[in-house]
């Protein structure tokens, strides 16, 4: 059995893969993004999302061939990263695992582990990409500074907008009533004791506002929908350069995917397709991240699986 985890913004994600691509059991869990909590909550979280995965399954942990942990900012904190590396070994017998950051499950459930690029814009935004044996990361560089194209950065700048179109610096749209009522505003002002006292700035609830300015864009609000484009921009911009920096040819066509729940919005896709530059190959992607953990955790092993092998066993349906 092979384990994909994938641990991103709001939730993390389990599955086993069986030798023959069949995905016998799934799993969710909180998230383990660990910063502002502390590394600590990382091992319970795991610990009760393989206990999870290997029960439906009927396996014990001891069943588990060897594992791939996609763990947010993994990397990202030096000091920290013999610390990550070190969790799953009190989970897990004899070192069978490897972690790395939850990019490279966006990468291989994508694309099925090809050589290519792929976005991720779900809580926070990144891009990975693979090429003989190069690999390349772009962004990923926190909400504070950087994750542009992101849920959070979307929501930012949603509520930058509103408090803009509140005050009359900019137009009213959908917008206003779309922020008052998701976040039950009786005054106006009253978005700052929301978000910044009752949420103490969370990013993933923040982030979940993204989906507000969604509905004011579907709705017609011109500054959602600028906003909506430039995510689409900022995201494409990654893929531009990490087509330079992995070294691909001019005339080669590279295959691009995407995954996170900011591509959910068709402006989002439209704006990123339209900014591409070079003659990429834009695929819808393939497989899960969770899943494409898995399939990384099989090809880190030396048993490569294809994307087209996988499929849900009769264990998984019962």
């Amino acid at each position: 059995m092979f384990l994909g985890v994938d641990g991103g913004g709001t939730k993390t994600a389990f599955c086993l893969v069986d030798l023959d691509g069949g995905v016998v059991a799934e799993a969710r869990t909180a998230s383990v993004y660990y910063l502002g909590d502390g590394v600590q909550i990382v091992e319970p979280l795991l610990r009760q999302g393989i206990a999870e995965v290997c029960r439906i399954a009927g396996i014990s942990s001891d069943g588990i061939t060897y594992a791939f942990f996609g763990l947010p900012a993994y990397g990202e904190i030096s000091a920290d990263v013999p610390v990550l590396d070190a969790v799953p070994s009190a989970i897990l017998v004899d070192g069978n695992y490897r972690c790395g950051n939850d990019m490279i499950c966006g990468w291989a459930g994508s694309l099925g582990a090809v050589d290519g690029i792929n976005v991720v814009a779900g809580t926070g935004s990144i891009a990975y990409g693979e090429n003989e044996g190069r690999q390349w990361r772009g962004g990923g560089w926190s909400e504070l500074f950087g994750d542009e194209g992101s849920g959070y950065w979307v929501a930012i700048n949603g509520l930058n907008a509103f408090s803009r179109m509140v005050d009359g610096r900019l137009p009213a749209g959908p917008l206003v009533g779309e922020l008052r009522q998701a976040l039950d505003l009786a005054v106006d002002f009253d978005a700052i004791d929301v978000v910044v006292n009752q949420w103490q700035g969370d990013r993933g609830r923040i982030a979940s506002l993204s989906k507000v300015v969604v509905r004011a864009a579907d709705a017609g609000d011109a500054a959602a929908t600028e906003i909506l484009r430039q995510a689409g921009r900022e995201l494409a911009l990654l893929v531009n350069v990490g087509r330079d920096a992995l070294g691909f040819g001019a005339a080669q066509q590279v295959p691009v995917s995407y995954s996170g729940g900011v591509f959910g919005s068709a402006l989002v896709l439209a704006s990123f397709r339209e900014s591409l530059t070079h003659d990429f190959d834009l695929r819808e992607p393939l497989l899960e991240p969770h899943i494409g953990a898995a399939l990384h955790a099989a090809r880190l092993h030396g048993h490569p699986l294809r994307a087209e092998q996988i499929h849900s066993s009769a264990a998984l349906s019962l």
